[in-house]
């Protein structure tokens, strides 16, 4: 059972991760996304998970969205690139816990020349579980394209975390075509809230 401490620090971190990404991330304007969708706010979220003061920050807030969700991987990972920071920063403060997790890295394509595999930084996929990150969802493109690639190599999906949900669809379309729970740290209407723009 959580400590008063403990939820304290844990919302403090929640906080410090709330302000970094709406400092380093978050742009208004006129965008097209990767979804070709049209919006007046951009995400960068490797702005933020790529930073040094938000690695540990990251990396224990999955951590704990895991734990609520009673999910136990052995290992994390999603499409490259937006997922590859985040997976890292779960994989070293997962040390911290006793229970190590690994990280991996989905390839878009196959690399051209040795094993040709969509599936970096574990050699042994078949049965592994596995928890598939993203930085930023919108439709669920790249979680569908990285779900798709880990199925093939043999792993089992317990579910799929996002930083930040644009709350376009991506949970409805994962939840729908893949039996694919879909989480996240933050929601965009959050960051525009925190950012006075909602």
């Amino acid at each position: 059972m959580p400590t008063e401490t403990t939820v304290d620090r844990h919302a403090a971190e929640l906080a410090a991760l709330r302000e970094l990404l709406v400092k380093k991330s978050l742009r208004f304007g006129s965008f097209t996304l990767a979804s070709n969708q049209r919006s007046d706010v951009y995400v960068d979220g490797k702005l933020t998970t790529c930073s040094a003061e938000a690695i540990p920050l990251v990396g224990r807030a999955f951590l704990r969205k895991m734990r609520e969700r009673s999910w136990e991987p052995d290992a994390v990972g999603g499409l490259t690139l937006g997922a590859d920071p985040i997976a890292v920063a779960v994989a070293r403060e997962s040390l911290d816990t006793g229970r190590p997790i690994q990280a991996f890295i989905v390839r878009k394509e196959p690399k051209k020349h040795g094993m040709k595999r969509f599936i970096e930084g574990i050699e042994e996929t078949e049965g592994l579980k596995v928890v598939v990150v993203e930085d930023v969802a919108t439709t669920g493109g790249s979680t569908a394209d990285a779900i798709e690639k880990i199925r093939q190599a043999g792993m089992e999906v317990l579910g799929a975390i996002c930083l930040v949900d644009r709350e376009a669809g991506a949970a409805e379309r994962l939840r729908r075509d893949f039996g694919c729970e879909l989480d996240h740290i933050f929601t965009l209407s959050e960051l525009r809230a925190a950012a006075g723009r909602s």
